[in-house]
């Protein structure tokens, strides 16, 4: 019987999940569901004095707005204390771990000396066969006996075959002198009691990959397929900072990204397919493989992201975008309006903050003027063209519908004057949106009433007064 892919997804709650945060599981999740296995959340919550409820609560809103679901209640490591206390006690019994009752200060003396002639700092094994009586002001911790020669291979999916040399490693830490569980036990253990088949990770957790693999030998646990994943670096090649993007996912949705458009480009850093860039979540589900990730660090690119969500963001419906309009301040417009704004508004926008923006523009009233616009409007050509026109529209019999409708009355208006219509439009926009840019001239005279333009130019026409 083939062996069911089972992933997961291990973050930490002691900060927000960040987008890099987000990759990691996107691929462990896309690998999962394409293979019809299970995906698993586990928050790493042992670091009690670091942890953060609203970090975790965070995690949880964060997959349910880009819609990643997993399988299986969520695993808390906070709640598993007497299990990793079991298979501690396991490996002492066994002879496979050891009290150590070095005190900080010793360890200490020992790494300097170490550093002073040149080697690297490590545990030197002192009690590994200790048989006397132990010290009784030391509250002791528990180290694993690690190989003392040979070689931890393994075969990384994505970095090929490695070798680390047993002499690298010391018997690291398993358990604190308070008790508590170390970050590379406990995760070997989870992984394995979960059922997890295959590890996608950032590059950064490859040097925890060899002791893990140390517990898994010592417990007899069966070792994992591992890919590490390499990071998300800015485009000057260094660490992403917040600057650069790093934030917090829902703070992307704050800014007006859609989920979508977020995944598709998190999964374009490290995966790719031919020249496409533009992934729905079913080719993403039937294209993605782990083994063939990039070997080298992606670039975060923010106008590739802005060019995306933009993409997305022109495939939502009115009803879609009515639905999200209020999560971004912006009024509702009538449905008649809706049909004739969105589009024009859709071209012009990025994300659903400028989305927003620019229907607040359009459906409410202008409070301010801008200066400089007013000082190149403010002629008596313009303000008779402004006047005249109040008058041109309270003597229309039938509204006006549409873009053609408007572009028609304006062009009536036009020849009646004897000017070139365009001559119309800059008076026109500072009437009605009290500044230069936005939406054009005719969807906007379509959308508004004809008596909310009316009271618009009257109030042009007293700010130029």
């Amino acid at each position: 019987m083939e062996e069911m892919i089972v992933t997961r997804f291990a973050p930490s709650p002691t900060g927000y999940l960040h987008i890099g945060g987000l990759r990691t599981a996107l691929f462990n999740y896309l690998y999962a569901r394409k293979n019809k296995g299970k995906f698993l959340l586990r928050i790493e919550d042992t670091d009690l004095a670091r942890n953060s409820t609203d970090a975790k609560e965070a995690i949880i809103e964060a997959f349910d707005w880009v819609g990643m679901d997993y399988d299986g209640e969520v695993v808390y490591q906070s709640q598993r204390f007497p299990l990793y206390q079991e298979y501690v006690k396991k490996l002492l019994d066994e002879g496979k771990a050891y009290y150590c009752y070095m005190s900080k200060e010793e360890l200490d003396a020992l790494r300097e000396e170490q550093r002073q002639r040149g080697e690297t700092p490590k545990y030197d094994n002192r009690y590994r066969d200790f048989k006397g009586t132990p010290p009784s002001n030391i509250a002791p911790v528990v180290r694993i006996k690690a190989p003392l020669s040979g070689e931890i291979k393994f075969k990384d999916g994505i970095k090929g075959e490695m070798n680390i040399q047993a002499k690298e490693l010391d018997d690291f830490i398993i358990a604190r002198s308070d008790g508590t569980p170390t970050y590379n036990f406990v995760v070997a253990i989870d992984d394995a009691l979960m059922g997890v088949t295959d590890i996608i990770r950032g590059d950064d957790h490859l040097s925890n990959t060899p002791k893990q693999i140390i517990i898994y030998e010592a417990l007899g646990f069966k070792i994992p397929r591992f890919f590490h994943v390499p990071m998300i670096l800015n485009p000057e090649g260094h660490k992403l900072s917040k600057r650069d993007g790093a934030m917090s996912v829902m703070e992307y949705k704050e800014m007006g990204y859609l989920p979508h458009a977020l995944l598709n480009f998190l999964v374009r850093l490290g995966f790719s397919h031919k020249d496409q860039e533009i992934f729905s979540k079913e080719e993403m589900l039937e294209l993605f493989n782990p083994y063939t990730l990039n070997t080298s660090p992606s670039a975060y690119n923010q106008e590739k992201l802005l060019w995306l969500n933009h993409h997305y963001l022109n495939l939502l419906s009115d009803e879609e975008l009515s639905n999200l309009l209020p999560l971004y301040g912006a009024k509702i417009p009538q449905e008649n309006a809706q049909k004739i704004l969105y589009p024009e508004i859709k071209e012009r926008s990025k994300t659903l903050q400028e989305f927003a923006n620019l229907v607040n523009e359009c459906v409410n009233e202008v409070q301010d003027f801008d200066v400089k616009m007013k000082s190149k409007v403010n002629t008596q050509e313009n303000i008779h063209l402004l006047e005249e026109f109040m008058v041109y529209l309270k003597a229309l019999k039938t509204p006006i519908e549409s873009v053609e409708n408007a572009e028609n009355e304006i062009a009536t208006f036009a020849d009646f004057q004897g000017i070139k219509a365009k001559n119309l439009f800059m008076p026109l926009r500072y009437a009605l949106l009290g500044k230069s840019g936005g939406v054009g001239i005719a969807p906007l005279l379509a959308a508004l009433s004809k008596e909310e333009v009316i009271k618009r130019v009257e109030k042009a026409l007293q700010s130029l007064a």
